[in-house]
């Protein structure tokens, strides 16, 4: 398999091009997925507070055999938690459930914008940071003006904006406007989470033509996005499948074919951040 590329953020720290979503993976099924993926070459784990895993990963981290400082782990604040003294707090329980000294990576998981508290939360992640709880901080799922506001009235870009990303949903603009303030996209369900994508005749024939699955070549599209793709596999075969994507590459008309598959609102859920709230 291919050296697995590097990404630096904003702030210096880097991160690999391709993460592993813990969605769900929970109990000790969910450990031995995570183990796997880290012993298969998987060094990000993303996982949030409400994905009620964090005790999973910091055992999975513990039990891998690779020394901490080689992975990256991440976790995010749920909308609930946006007051200060909550977040400050929040980020202190994570990192007991997790039992380790410090988060690579925490971001804040919606804005909930109707509440108005996400810049506070965001200044109480700056004070996380300060006090060396995680060493990079960012967010998901936020719109160039929730972006806009964090600097302006922090001075503090976030190094991540993780979003819904996928073929059907390929976020060009946001994309743009992440770009544009030095903020790396990272995807979540880069796959979509459907089968339908796994039966697009259009990205078969690709796949077909490279000698690669369906899989690799939408995680590889992600790649050549400038995209951090975080998908979720629990089975050893796919986890090894969904990191072999740095020994190809997708042609320019092979990229635009892909790109033509976007949908008006391609959302899975019509999680859209204007409106959706988390908590």
């Amino acid at each position: 398999m291919a050296a697995i590329s590097t990404l630096t953020l904003n702030d210096g720290v880097t991160l690999p091009a391709v993460g592993f979503g813990t969605y769900k993976l929970i109990g000790e099924a969910g450990v031995a997925a995570m183990v796997s993926a880290i012993r298969s070459g998987y060094r990000l784990l993303d996982s949030a507070v409400s994905y009620d895993n964090e005790a999973e990963v910091g055992l999975a981290v513990r039990q891998s055999g690779v020394a901490r400082g080689e992975l990256r782990v991440a976790s995010k604040l749920p909308g609930r938690c946006h007051r200060h003294a909550d977040a400050i707090a929040t980020v202190e329980g994570s990192l007991r459930r997790a039992g380790l000294d410090y988060f690579d990576l925490y971001l804040i998981h919606w804005p909930n914008a109707s509440r108005g508290l996400y810049v506070e939360a965001w200044e109480a992640l700056i004070e996380c940071r300060k006090r060396g709880l995680t060493r990079s901080i960012g967010v998901c799922n936020f719109l160039p003006e929730h972006l806009d506001r964090l600097m302006r009235e922090t001075g503090v870009a976030p190094s991540v904006n993780q979003i819904e990303l996928h073929p059907y949903f390929p976020q060009e603009g946001q994309r743009r406007a992440n770009r544009a303030r030095g903020v790396l996209t990272q995807a979540w369900s880069p796959l979509s989470r459907a089968k339908e994508l796994f039966h697009e005749e259009a990205i078969v024939r690709i796949a077909a033509r490279l000698g690669r699955t369906v899989a690799q070549v939408v995680l590889r599209w992600h790649v050549q996005l400038g995209v951090e793709p975080l998908p979720k596999a629990a089975s050893l075969e796919r986890q090894i499948e969904n990191l072999a994507l740095f020994d190809f590459a997708l042609s320019g008309e092979d990229m635009t074919t892909i790109a033509a598959l976007a949908r008006p609102d391609g959302r899975l859920g019509g999680q859209d951040p204007a409106h959706y709230e988390e908590f």
